[in-house]
């Protein structure tokens, strides 16, 4: 819950924020003159990034817990029981196993979601963030019916 919270927080935030940066774009435009023309469209095009890309988080978040929720309902979620460190990290050695096993696991099964979503929560186990960000678009592709995109 607190981290649902402290992600609509964050996105109000944002939201005022490009509020704010595309009116000040808008400003300039309005003076009328070539330099602040162009300064006000350069302005307004960060908002749009902005929006683009927190709407594309926000859509990929909601999918992954939407599969979380679906694996929890069948038993199959990956039960959260490492070995942690003192200061409450997963000790890698516990992850890197649980890894392996996941790994194979996927291999095995390519074109089970339930497998790909548990090897994403293995790699951000094991710290790699990038690879389960992947795995977990491959999981959301597949669970949807699409064909998931290769890298």
């Amino acid at each position: 819950m607190r981290a649902k919270l402290t992600y609509f927080l964050t996105a109000a935030v944002l939201v005022v924020y490009f509020v704010l940066v595309g009116s000040r774009g808008v400003m300039l435009i309005q003076q009328g003159t070539a330099l602040t023309v162009t300064f006000g469209c350069a302005v307004l095009v960060l908002p749009v990034i902005g929006v683009w890309f927190l709407w594309k988080n926000t859509r990929f978040v909601t999918q992954a817990n939407r599969l979380a929720a679906e694996l929890e309902a069948e038993g199959g979620l990956p039960a959260d029981d490492l070995k942690r460190t003192p200061s409450g990290r997963v000790d890698r050695e516990a992850a890197d196993a649980v890894f392996a096993l996941r790994r194979a696991e996927t291999e095995d099964t390519p074109d089970d979601w339930r497998c790909w979503f548990r090897l994403a929560v293995a790699y951000h186990d094991a710290r790699d963030t990038p690879r389960a960000r992947k795995a977990m678009q491959h999981a959301i592709a597949l669970h949807e019916g699409r064909r998931p995109v290769r890298n």
